[in-house]
């Protein structure tokens, strides 16, 4: 590690001011040094921050209408190791003045790819290395890692699911040296993203053949995991489109059904997206509250996105609203174990200075701290409990304990209905119950 100058020489580390603060850095909401306890954890245990190498030190903030203009003076523009590791050293300095305690990486983005398979495994050994040396000195912990089986031109008609087998062995070597970085680095846990692993058009795909080929990819992976005592947990991360017409893992309820299908089920949970659920034509909430009742909600990538636009924007998540809905799931579930909150999101192409890449945390972070205690609030209240439970108590009677145990028949349905007049209805009580949430948020 090297004991270079700062990188971010005007900014001091964020504090807590509260919500009306002299600096515009500080935080209205989130305090990470406060005792106070929510449902037995402190805001920081809870929410277990993480921010993206990709976004934070990568994304030049181009799009396909404009060039890049992200202002990033610490790098050189060059895929060179020592440029690599300037990278890092800013981002871990990044990370301890912004107070985030963990972080996520692509294999490629942290170190630059070689002419040769195994020079790009000597590049990510280098970098992992030096990311080690910043971990031992107090920096961030890994929350996961991945490899990037999407950008590479080998990898345009997918990875795993290409239809050269050459690729597909290429791919698995390359996620072999991620999970061996992964590994090295302490991660908790390892993401497959499948950003290619679909189609453009079933005229020129085996579908069932690529599906197969996926699945047998995805056991390799946990084989090899289980070899070097790698054990940190398995996400996928689903999402329906974009770059693929179709992709494979569209959604939580399509990535189940597969996981079942192959007999991977319970080994593999999910990495969940704001973004990707709006894609998908879902909510948020519905995404995680199907990767729930399925045990298999892992972590989550906090974003949001503008649902007119059509496409995967990446936006910092500022509504607090979308966050307490976010965290009265995950409180539901007893909490993040290995996952956590994940800022897969980028500055806007405007907010180019390096002093936006702080500014654009702070306000998700405090946007969910907001969201935390709304959600604790709502729980302890119990209003919004006690309405789903009575809306549902006619399951507690005779008749629907006997239906959900599967000890009545069609024709004993017949029996007992024929002659009552037809079942009336209660109100949902929707908008009282949005109310709700406002309220409280």
């Amino acid at each position: 590690m090297s004991a270079s100058a700062e990188h971010f020489p005007g900014v001091r580390t964020l504090r807590f001011e509260g919500p009306d603060p002299k600096d515009t850095l500080a935080f209205r909401h989130y305090d990470p040094d406060s005792s106070e306890r929510v449902e037995g954890r402190t805001a920081r245990e809870h929410l277990r921050f993480a921010a993206c190498f990709w976004h934070t030190m990568r994304n030049g903030l181009g799009d396909p209408f404009g060039a890049p203009t992200a202002l990033t003076p610490w790098d050189d523009g060059s895929e060179s190791l020592d440029n690599a590791k300037r990278r890092v050293d800013a981002f871990f300095e990044f990370l301890t003045k912004c107070r985030i305690d963990f972080w996520c990486f692509h294999d490629r983005d942290i170190a630059p790819e070689g002419r040769t398979l195994a020079e790009s495994e000597r590049n990510l050994h280098a970098i992992v290395e030096h990311c080690a040396a910043h971990q031992r000195a107090g920096g961030a912990k890994l929350l996961w890692g991945t490899a990037n089986l999407f950008s590479h031109p080998r990898y345009a008609s997918g990875a795993a699911t290409s239809p050269n087998a050459r690729v597909f062995a290429h791919a698995a070597a390359q996620v072999k040296h991620a999970l061996d970085a992964t590994k090295a680095l302490g991660g908790l846990g390892y993401v497959f993203w499948g950003g290619r692993e679909g189609y453009t058009s079933l005229l020129n795909t085996d579908m069932p053949r690529e599906r197969s080929h996926l699945a047998r990819f995805l056991g390799m992976a946990l084989d090899y995991a289980k070899a070097i005592d790698f054990r940190g947990r398995f996400y996928i991360e689903p999402k329906p489109k974009e770059p693929s017409t179709h992709q494979y893992d569209a959604d939580a309820a399509t990535c189940l059904n597969f996981l079942r299908e192959f007999g991977l089920f319970g080994r593999v949970s999910f990495n969940i997206e704001t973004n990707h659920a709006t894609l998908a034509g879902h909510t948020m909430e519905h995404e995680l509250t199907v990767a729930v009742a399925a045990n298999s909600l892992g972590s989550i990538d906090a974003n949001m996105g503008t649902p007119n636009l059509g496409w995967d924007t990446d936006q910092f998540p500022i509504d607090p609203s979308l966050c307490a809905r976010v965290m009265l799931v995950v409180l539901g579930m007893g909490g993040f174990t290995t996952g956590g909150l994940n800022f897969d999101a980028k500055r806007r192409r405007e907010s180019f200075e390096p002093i936006d890449l702080f500014h654009a945390h702070r306000a998700g972070m405090d946007a969910f701290a907001r969201g935390l205690r709304a959600a604790a609030a709502i729980r302890a209240d119990g209003t919004l409990a006690e309405f789903v439970r009575r809306h549902y108590r006619s399951w507690d009677d005779s008749l629907g304990r006997k239906i959900e145990a599967g000890e009545i028949s069609l024709a004993e349905c017949e029996r007992l209905m024929r002659d009552e007049p037809s079942p009336t209805l209660e109100s949902g009580r929707q908008e009282m119950l949005e109310d709700l949430i406002l309220r409280f948020v």
